[in-house]
């Protein structure tokens, strides 16, 4: 690979993973705008005009309909008789017309809708990918599901059929009306602006009371979601400590919060007020043609087709109660998934960073951290020095800063005093994929999958069966695969619940085997694994970790006795480094932990080392 060093912190965009141009970055400033942008987006602007044109075409055949039947009386109560097939064909044509063409703007807005879903999903999708663990480790699963899967499916129900149907409630609003101003007494018009004028006021009304409680509907699904989530995540805790009826309390008082905000939101859709004044217009109108009618300034035919215009006013009355109420349930959704979406990560991809192999010299300078949110430091003043190859052991208490230590190799982590260089380049100015891909961490509770032991071992990359099966032996899990039915095909359930510790770890084992890292982290890595597997398993990884540099997390003495380099830490600070017999004799720290762990005497462990 070529080696680049990036330019500034300005070059570098704030995530940890982008796989493509972020095209609506600068349009999350309002999920108004942010909801326009993925509207008018590439092809998805014809779709729109089509559906606008279309739906404009169908109120205009709809209310020429109801002129056209007027007209038809009137001819047939003077009793012309000679364009009735034509007037026929007429009504024909617009009556199937109109609910043809709401038929087709019905699939392409339909087609449009789910073209939305799909695009504000994937958007948000790899927003979340491009988060930091710190982001990560701060949220609630369950509620981050909840705005992934229902609040992304508002945004297609918004589309279909919330602004297509308010956009045709609206047509029918002002195109009946316009029909009236065009064929009829301009007085008739009285009727329809008054209507409109307060149906436009109530309407505020309405959409203001909503907006709160459209905002207390997402929030509590999404609370609601998060509790049921947590409850089964840890049901072996739940049954083991018996604590199933206050789990079932706390789910439930979520799901009475979210039930009264549902019922809140009824009890303002109970007040729409336009309902009754659409019954009020119809009645006035009517009454306002018969007196015109006694007047003798319009026909008997003209009155049916007002009335009919007036009554076409009933359509964005009734439409409006739950459109707008669908349409501010989509807007809150919105704004959740931006809120997500528009917060920066703390560490950058760096795209232009250093993209080169990794020798594996590792250097601490000074380096104090404290977690996002905490003023607590758990590292403080660390400095070490790691040359290319070495083995590294960490021990110390719980809580000490083990574990932490290693999350700045591959950023997880930047510190907030201090810097880490690999082979003599700040991590910072790496390139993320670069420098991730050349570093593997297993853990002691490992992560598996919902798929198959083959493709678990194989975790992002493309392996043959051999490869699988060669680091499979040498982290001592063929062994058990073979004795499943469907050996490396077998599936291993959710987090691998099908396989045992001991059987995950030996699995995550073999995964970093095969990803051949040039700085390989074992957390606790064998610590469900027996002594008998645990000794062959260390016989693979002296080879396998040749040339590459190693830090181990463990309090076996098996592990720690063949490092190169023993790190003993007690809260946060390394206290002190060497070899294993020059810390027996020189650190006493280090001496208690196993005469501690081990129950060992310390003078005969003093005296075995000699």
């Amino acid at each position: 690979m070529q080696e680049t060093v990036s330019k500034s912190t300005t070059d570098r965009t704030k995530a940890e993973f982008s796989p493509e141009e972020d095209k609506f970055s600068r349009v999350r400033t309002s999920s108004r705008r942010w909801i326009i942008a993925h509207l008018l987006a590439g092809p998805n602007k014809l779709i729109v005009i089509f559906v606008f044109l279309g739906t404009i075409l169908s109120s205009l055949l709809g209310s020429g309909l109801m002129v056209l039947i007027g007209v038809a009386i009137d001819e047939f109560s003077d009793g012309i008789r000679t364009n009735l097939i034509l007037y026929a064909l007429l009504f024909f044509v617009f009556a199937v017309s109109s609910p043809l063409l709401s038929l087709l703007t019905s699939l392409t807005r339909e087609n449009l809708a789910q073209r939305i879903e799909k695009d504000t999903r994937h958007e948000f999708y790899v927003s979340l990918l491009g988060k930091s663990q710190s982001f990560h480790e701060s949220q609630r699963i369950g509620d981050i599901m909840a705005r992934a899967t229902n609040d992304v499916r508002m945004l297609n129900f918004m589309v279909s059929p919330g602004l297509s149907l308010l956009f045709e409630a609206v047509m029918r609003l002002i195109i009946p009306i316009m029909f009236v101003a065009l064929f009829y007494p301009i007085e008739l018009l009285t009727t329809p602006i008054i209507f409109t004028i307060l149906f436009v006021v109530t309407l505020r009304g309405y959409t203001r009371k909503l907006d709160p409680v459209a905002n207390q509907l997402r929030t509590e699904f999404g609370a609601m979601n998060a509790v049921l989530n947590e409850t089964l995540s840890g049901i072996e805790v739940v049954k083991g400590s018996t604590t199933e009826y206050y789990e079932l309390n706390r789910y439930f008082t979520n799901a009475k919060g979210y039930r009264d905000a549902f019922v809140e939101q009824g009890r303002i859709m109970a007040k729409y007020i336009p309902l009754l004044l659409i019954g009020l217009a119809i009645t006035v109108a009517l009454g306002h043609g018969i007196l015109l009618y006694i007047e003798g300034r319009m026909t008997l035919g003209a009155i049916i087709s007002y009335v009919g215009l007036i009554s076409n006013l009933r359509f964005p009355t009734f439409i409006s109660i739950w459109v707008f109420a669908l349409i501010r349930l989509a807007i809150s959704g919105a704004d959740r998934l931006l809120d997500i979406m528009t917060k920066e990560s703390e560490i950058d991809e760096n795209l232009t960073g250093v993209e080169k192999t990794i020798e594996g010299k590792v250097v601490f300078e000074n380096v104090s951290f404290a977690y996002p949110g905490s003023n607590k430091k758990v590292l403080e003043n660390i400095s070490l020095v790691v040359a290319p190859g070495q083995t590294v052991a960490i021990v110390g208490t719980t809580g000490s800063g083990k574990t932490t230590i290693t999350k700045f190799l591959s950023r997880l982590y930047d510190p907030n005093e201090g810097r880490i260089l690999i082979d003599n380049i700040d991590v910072k100015n790496w390139s993320l994929q670069s420098l991730r891909s050349q570093i593997s961490y297993i853990e002691q509770d490992t992560f598996l999958f919902s798929d198959k032991i083959s493709e678990n071992i194989s975790f992002g990359r493309t392996s043959s069966t051999e490869e699988i099966q060669r680091v499979a032996r040498e982290a001592q899990a063929d062994e058990f695969i073979e004795q499943l039915p469907q050996k490396y095909e077998s599936e291993v359930g959710e987090r691998g619940v099908q396989l045992s510790g001991g059987q995950r770890q030996r699995i995550a084992i073999a995964r970093a085997f095969l990803t051949d890292p040039r700085i390989l982290i074992l957390d606790d890595s064998t610590s469900a694994i027996d002594s008998d597997t645990e000794d062959r398993i260390q016989k693979a990884m002296r080879r396998i970790l040749y040339g590459r540099t190693t830090f181990l997390i463990t309090h076996r003495l098996s592990q720690i006795r063949w490092a190169d380099l023993i790190l003993v830490m007690r809260k946060g600070q390394i206290i002190a480094k060497g070899s294993h017999d020059n810390l027996l004799r020189t650190s006493e720290e280090y001496r208690k932990i196993f005469v501690k762990r081990f129950n060992l005497d310390e003078e005969k462990l003093l005296e075995e080392e000699k």
